[in-house]
């Protein structure tokens, strides 16, 4: 089994190492091409089955000066101990057989029928990325949110507050992938957590008494989040989305929002060291929802920033914040609670 390229793997490394045969990795990434979220994220392996035991890093120590024949004492780095699990995600995939048989090609109406169903999985996982909390869902896995919901806290200091009440806000992230930062994990010895079977042609018993003839597929997905050190990631939340305005007169203005939370990230926090030495750090990219992509390209015309512009890259326009990518993901709702920095 080939060693994965990187230090910071992503979905595409991690199934061209445990799928070999690329059977799984051409039903995943079908669907994950229209969610970047789920393609931006790097994936590692839990340490302990499928949960992941690591340390959250709260404070970094600091050396002293020292005189001649005088010895210091030695720092160390303050940490809190965690335990992030993976939740199980499964569905089944049920066709006609006759439909399927009809087409002429029942294996690729079915393949076409599974990768739908994939981006079902995709958009699912996107959503508990953001909002998945294990308080109300024991049985899933902690997304952002919950992590960065209490100014009080050590990772309050990573929030920045737009001003919004009410519960029609929404919430501009910076999310720094790979490293000691933030992670998606998957249990120990999978391909990427995901299981598919072809459970092949099988009789279902329908409403009154009917019978059907059917094929059927079963898809199980087991994943979850770590994150390293809160300073990987900002959040500039309470942004009212009903008070915005094209050229931030009132509302949120969402360009000075974005220098806050942008000074608020420690990057170097998440550099590792990988095999050959080298220093390899964490990437950040901006995910915004649909409303407040279209007004920040409204501000942005209205104000002299040039750290906001549009690019091409890989042959797609990419809107930009400095070096960081800004997406745009659906799983960003509308309809946040404001939170309370009194």
């Amino acid at each position: 089994m080939a060693e994965l390229s990187t230090l910071n793997p992503s979905l595409a490394d991690v199934l061209s190492r445990t799928d070999p045969d690329g059977n799984i990795s051409t039903i995943i990434e079908a669907a994950a091409e229209a969610n970047g979220i789920i393609a931006d994220a790097n994936y590692i392996e839990c340490n302990d089955g499928s949960r992941h035991q690591h340390v959250i890093r709260t404070g970094i120590p600091e050396p002293a000066f020292r005189r001649y024949n005088q010895g210091v004492q030695p720092s160390k780095s303050e940490t809190t101990p965690v335990i992030d699990t993976c939740g199980m995600i499964e569905d089944y995939c049920e066709v006609d057989k006759s439909l399927a048989d009809m087409s002429g090609n029942a294996a690729a109406f079915r393949a076409s029928e599974v990768v739908a169903k994939m981006q079902g999985f995709n958009n699912f996982v996107a959503n508990n990325m953001i909002y998945g909390d294990t308080a109300t869902t024991p049985e899933g896995f902690m997304g952002l949110a919950p992590r960065f919901s209490d100014p009080a806290v050590a990772s309050g200091r990573q929030m920045v507050n737009a001003g919004g009440s009410g519960s029609d806000n929404t919430s501009i992230w910076f999310v720094t992938w790979g490293g000691k930062g933030c992670n998606l994990i998957y249990p120990k010895g999978s391909t990427a957590g995901f299981q598919h079977k072809d459970l092949g042609h099988t009789t279902k018993e329908m409403a009154t008494n009917r019978l059907m003839e059917i094929y059927r597929d079963h898809m199980k997905w087991d994943i979850g989040m770590t994150l390293g050190d809160w300073r990987c990631i900002s959040r500039v939340c309470n942004i009212d989305v009903s008070d915005l305005t094209a050229d931030a007169a009132t509302g949120a203005d969402l360009l000075d929002l974005m220098i806050d939370a942008e000074e608020l990230l420690d990057t170097s926090s998440t550099m590792s060291v990988n095999m050959d030495g080298d220093l390899v750090s964490g990437r950040t990219v901006i995910y915004v929802g649909r409303t407040i992509a279209k007004f920040l390209r409204k501000q942005a015309l209205n104000k002299s920033n040039v750290e906001l512009r549009v690019e091409e890259v890989a042959g797609k326009r990419m809107t930009m914040w400095g070096e960081y990518p800004i997406k745009r993901i659906d799983a960003i709702t509308e309809t946040e609670a404001a939170i309370s920095f009194a």
